[in-house]
């Protein structure tokens, strides 16, 4: 091997083949291609492998070669995964982080070496697919078992940012649609919001306005999940931090929604560019945002998150903040918040997904020095 060929295949040997999983089986599959096609196309080439790895609605594992894997990528309404790139299954290798073996021939694919999971809501961003990973070994990015399935669970999510003492709007959770309604509504007031529990972007929302417009609204949210959440109807603006970290986790600037549709819909976030109006930075004193971004930091660690976080607020008129939700996974689409808040804080986006992968191997090295057995 000449010198050329030698120091090309030393690089070559540098790089950390990152596998991008996407796709799965819930309402956000079509948005996960989304992100999933924007983080393959910013990360650098000069350090990374970049591995597309799709899981399509029926839950089977795709390796695709190159980003003609995801089809008709301009068009956010038809685009797709191509089911016919070969199937792999997931199996724990020395010497590397996990391997992608042929399921029918057992012949390895291709290695990984850290995972970057973009596999939005259910299955994907609920610690189901953490927990997987977990038992095979792998680095993986964002927040872990707990902290994914308590911030994908609207319900378990507030009432522990209620028990550590954060600001919540109020809210109440049925599970049928022959619950007591009525008493909901008295409680929280009208306009409320009703939701699944279990689902993030927007899917499966409802803005109610009228009391007969409930039940309805709570039997469209339990076909996502098996429990509804009801929330107060907030009076104030949307704003919005990013937090990254582990241990130590930092906050961004803060972003401020201003929707153009009823609310900031599933359509507004990821269909129609022109569904919301995103002002990064958000236009409030530097004393609110420093307290909103406190806030911020305060809820991700309550909720045990690592890694990533996207926390939105509501922003009332007398100056109060309430913590509205946490995203443990949050979109990564050109017109995504989290992104979006970073480079208006100084991390241009392949700098933010460094930084993303250095967590995750930080996270996994710490987790791989702890005892896996009794001492005596």
């Amino acid at each position: 091997m000449g010198r050329g060929a030698a120091a090309a295949a030393g690089r070559m040997a540098l790089k950390r083949r990152v596998g991008i999983i996407f796709g799965g089986k819930s309402g956000e599959h079509e948005v996960s291609l989304q992100s999933a096609k924007s983080v393959y196309e910013a990360l650098d080439r000069e350090k990374y492998e970049p591995l597309l790895i799709g899981v399509d609605k029926a839950g089977v594992w795709h390796l695709g070669a190159d980003a003609s894997f995801i089809l008709n990528v301009s068009n956010p309404k038809l685009i797709a995964l191509n089911a016919s790139a070969p199937a792999v299954v997931p199996v724990e290798a020395p010497g590397s982080a996990l391997s992608l073996k042929d399921p029918e021939s057992g012949l390895v694919r291709q290695s990984v070496d850290v995972f970057f999971p973009l596999m939005h809501g259910t299955f994907g961003e609920d610690g189901s697919l953490q927990g997987l990973l977990r038992l095979l070994n792998a680095p993986f990015v964002g927040a872990s078992v707990l902290g994914s399935s308590v911030g994908m669970d609207k319900d378990v999510m507030k009432r522990l940012l209620r028990e550590a003492g954060l600001p919540v709007p109020e809210f109440r959770v049925v599970r049928s649609p022959g619950d007591d309604l009525a008493a909901a509504v008295r409680d929280l007031g009208l306009p409320l919001f009703v939701k699944p529990c279990n689902l993030g972007s927007s899917v499966g929302i409802t803005k109610v306005k009228r009391l007969e417009e409930v039940a309805p609204a709570v039997e469209r949210a339990l076909r996502f999940d098996r429990k509804a959440i009801l929330e107060q109807g907030i009076a104030g603006r949307e704003i919005e931090v990013a937090v990254l970290g582990n241990e130590e986790p930092r906050a961004s600037v803060c972003g401020e929604i201003v929707p153009r549709h009823e609310f900031y819909s599933y359509e507004a976030k990821y269909i129609d560019e022109d569904g919301a109006l995103l002002k990064i930075p958000a236009e409030i004193p530097a004393w609110q945002s420093d307290k909103i971004r406190d806030l911020a930091v305060a809820a991700f660690r309550a909720l045990e998150c690592e890694g990533m976080g996207r926390v939105d607020f509501f922003l009332k008129p007398d100056g109060g903040a309430l913590v509205n939700e946490i995203n443990t996974l949050p979109g990564f689409t050109r017109i995504s918040m989290y992104p979006k808040l970073w480079e208006a804080s100084g991390l241009p986006y392949p700098k933010l997904l460094d930084r993303l992968i250095e967590l995750a191997l930080e996270r996994h090295a710490r987790e791989g020095a702890l005892l896996r057995s009794a001492e005596f």
